[in-house]
């Protein structure tokens, strides 16, 4: 097996126990729309059900196409990275780990909409009157992975042309 592959699917499998093992912990401990702050007027542990998209882009109970949108969009990621793991270099543990991590989330979250329909998020920052939407272990890897993804694609464009 291509070391690409074993390096992004131990990283995938990762990211789906740890995302899978903290939104079930959540489930069992935390009663849905409550807020219990961890550090006052900074962090609170939260329990709130997302429709929509990393940290509550589409969100919205009027619309219901976007269970099929994020379906698809989830398959077509799949193949995507894929075919990017396929082409990667050996090498290139940043854009490796990065496409491990973005599918780990995309998985963890697809869990989710399978068994539930919506996501579980959590994880609630918020200073003042500024206030980031809940979120979840499967949206921090997936923004790390993107991170990690433009790193490679920027340092990819910089390399010198091999002759």
């Amino acid at each position: 097996m291509k070391r690409s592959y074993k390096l992004a699917g131990i990283i995938t499998l990762v990211v789906v126990a740890l995302d899978q093992a903290t939104k079930a912990w959540i489930l069992a401990n935390i009663i849905l729309y409550t807020t219990h702050p961890v550090i006052p007027g900074f962090f609170n542990i939260v329990h709130v059900l997302n429709k929509g998209a990393a940290f509550g882009f589409l969100n919205r109970p009027d619309i219901t196409w976007q269970t099929y949108l994020f379906f698809a969009t989830t398959a077509l990621a799949v193949v995507l990275i894929l075919h990017l793991l396929r082409a990667a270099l050996q090498e290139d543990t940043p854009l490796i780990s990065g496409l491990g991590l973005i599918l780990g989330g995309a998985i963890g979250n697809l869990i989710d909409r399978i068994r539930f329909g919506e996501v579980v998020d959590f994880l609630d920052f918020h200073y003042g009157e500024l206030h980031w939407p809940a979120f979840n272990v499967a949206d921090i890897a997936i923004t790390l992975g993107s991170v990690a993804l433009l790193a490679a694609f920027l340092r990819a464009r910089k390399a010198p042309p091999e002759e």
